[in-house]
């Protein structure tokens, strides 16, 4: 809001949206309209609003998301259904929406929120990392295709960042952490990384990885696959 953009606040929680309008510059300006990623019905509806309210929709930010702390034998397959569901389906349906007005006018920009892993997975994260895999997966496809098309994709890898993602992470049964992870905790200030994100847009990069040394994994699990394979065993992620 702050460098001019007029925004689309969407999440479940209508009262948190309300303040974050309230937070931004010109709060008049902005429109809140929320939307659950987990429901396909209030995507499409979302999406509608949207465009008849606002116009036209030059930067989609695919934001959402859910974390895990569980490991595979103790997870249930729901748990693993739903974070694919918020995860990865939730951001391709809001793109699948939005794309026809983007093509219709050669114009456009669609940034994912993946994460570091979305380059390699660790223990507790099975199902996070293959949503965020996926992610990768479909839009360096959807890049790839829309490359003539005036048509920019962003693909955001932050690590660790201080907010409550691990709090809301699902356990095997479904039910949330409600904890802070030291490791989250210890993270990157939420608005040095959200000022890193708005430069890799504005500077429309391909994929940009944010955090602090965890960001090493992405290089190890490509260039040394073994000795990453050994470290990420031994290696605190919770």
């Amino acid at each position: 809001s702050r460098r001019g953009a007029r925004l689309i606040l969407s999440a479940r929680s209508a009262e948190r949206l309300e303040d974050c309008r309230q937070a931004c510059t010109d709060p008049e300006r902005h429109v809140v309209l929320p939307l659950d990623l987990a429901d396909t019905a209030s995507l499409e509806m979302a999406a509608q609003r949207a465009l008849q309210e606002c116009g036209p929709i030059d930067i989609l930010i695919n934001n959402g998301g859910i974390s895990q702390r569980s490991v595979v034998v103790e997870t249930r397959l729901e748990v693993d259904r739903r974070i694919m569901e918020v995860n990865f389906f939730g951001a391709v349906t809001l793109t699948k929406l939005l794309l026809p007005s983007m093509l219709s006018r050669k114009s456009g920009h669609i940034v994912v929120n993946s994460s570091v892993i979305g380059k390699f997975g660790t223990p507790f994260r099975s199902a996070y990392a293959a949503s965020k895999h996926a992610l990768h997966g479909f839009f360096e496809s959807l890049r790839a295709e829309l490359w003539g098309e005036g048509i920019r994709v962003t693909m955001i890898c932050p690590g660790f960042v201080r907010t409550n993602i691990s709090v809301n992470a699902l356990k095997g049964d479904g039910s949330t952490l409600g904890s802070m992870d030291a490791a989250q905790a210890a993270g990157m200030d939420p608005e040095i990384c959200a000022e890193k994100i708005v430069q890799a847009v504005e500077a429309e990069r391909n994929e940009v990885y944010i955090g602090g040394k965890e960001k090493l994994g992405v290089y190890l699990q490509r260039f040394v696959p073994d000795l990453f394979a050994l470290i990420i065993r031994k290696t605190k992620v919770r």
